[in-house]
């Protein structure tokens, strides 16, 4: 069976480029297909696989400034050649899913969300701080980018998504199903240490950009001189820093064996945002750390509330303060939150997306089945 793997852009290293990661290790053969790629941004393991970029690779400084070329992704992704391919399997948070495929070819999209700041564009705004200019112009571009959406869901055979809330979005915003497949996580990479006696500082791990909100960390922070460790970076890194008072480090960008220490010595993680799904906090309890996040979005599928973190409530720095002033990481058994999240390993999502793949082949085909594949049988 001759696969293709199709991703938005390869510019930013996340969840959903670890998601990519995952389905190249179940199809190592199959090349990936994206917008832009920058290998300097992305982990290593790329430079290692089959990556064919669209025409807005040649166009300068995409890699680094790829917003304004906003209204070019839709072609982008289709022009890309997929004929000849048996199965596309798609990693799109935006315009992946806009591939346009051969009735023969059988395109299965996993779905980090509907186009965020185009569905929640007056959020988007608030928070982007745009320019007048910018303020003036995008309206009418996202009306048209909403319309894409949707009629490039329609191109999409079969829906996974990576939660229940995003479950809901694309019944909402494509009025289409969606099977429901939590992200993985690399629990092997985080060696779980039980008696680890933890430091004195909170942690946020992520890109610093304003929809992951930590801002609210920081303020929060600031309110009850409580030290806060930020590992991450990112266009609002200088605003955030200004709000930073003295408990407040930033760490910039680290390799992820210094992230882990972090991970396994902090009192808990911060997660401010509301997530589509959200990694990060499952790593953090992969190293048998609780988190405290914002009650809403992704979090809910990945953090039992008392058991493996606490939730607050609001998403203002108000909220966020009371449920530091009465937090301690002594309630909770690392041994309970590491099993939990064992729940979302690798291995696991590898052997859920290849079987949801092979029956859904089966239901067009009965003959084709997908190759035998050891992570199945584990």
């Amino acid at each position: 069976m001759k696969v293709a793997l199709v991703h938005d852009y390869l510019n930013q290293m996340g969840g959903a480029e670890r998601v990519v990661m995952a389905f190249h290790e179940i199809f190592p053969d199959a090349p990936i297909y994206t917008s832009i790629y920058d290998p300097k941004r992305v982990d290593p393991a790329f430079q290692k696989m089959d990556i064919r970029t669209s025409f807005m690779q040649k166009l300068p400084l995409v890699t680094k400034h790829h917003q304004p070329y906003l209204p070019l992704y839709p072609f982008a992704m289709e022009k890309l050649d997929l004929r000849g391919y048996d199965l596309v399997l798609s990693s799109s948070s935006a315009f992946g899913k806009g591939v346009i495929t051969r009735p023969e070819t059988m395109h299965i999209c996993y779905c980090h969300t509907p186009m965020r700041w185009c569905w929640n564009y007056e959020e988007y705004v608030e928070r982007e701080h745009l320019g007048k200019v910018a303020r003036s112009i995008l309206p009418f571009m996202i009306t048209g980018m909403r319309v894409w959406d949707q009629t490039s869901a329609m191109r999409v055979d079969h829906f996974i998504a990576n939660s229940p809330v995003i479950a809901e979005r694309i019944r909402k915003y494509y009025r289409r199903e969606a099977a429901y497949i939590p992200p993985p996580v690399e629990t092997a990479r985080f060696q779980f240490e039980p008696d680890i006696i933890p430091g004195d500082y909170y942690l946020s791990v992520g890109r610093l950009v304003p929809y992951k909100r930590i801002d609210l960390a920081i303020e929060a922070c600031n309110r009850l001189q409580l030290p806060l460790v930020i590992i991450g970076g990112g266009r609002d890194e200088e605003r955030l820093k200004r709000m930073a008072g003295p408990t407040i480090r930033f760490l910039g960008r680290l390799p992820d064996e210094e992230v882990t220490y972090y991970f396994k010595h902090c009192r808990a993680l911060l997660f401010p945002g509301e997530e589509d799904f959200g990694i990060t906090p499952l790593e953090a309890q992969a190293c048998g750390r609780p988190i405290i996040a914002y009650g809403a979005g992704g979090a809910l599928a990945s953090v039992i509330d008392g058991m493996t973190g606490v939730f607050f409530n609001e998403q203002t720095v108000d909220s966020l303060t009371a449920t530091l002033a009465t937090f301690d990481e002594r309630t909770f058994d690392p041994h309970v939150i590491h099993n939990h999240a064992l729940e979302f390993d690798t291995s696991r999502f590898s052997r859920r997306i290849q079987q949801f793949i092979e029956a859904k082949l089966s239901e067009r085909t009965p003959t084709k089945a997908l190759p035998t594949n050891d992570i199945m049988h584990s």
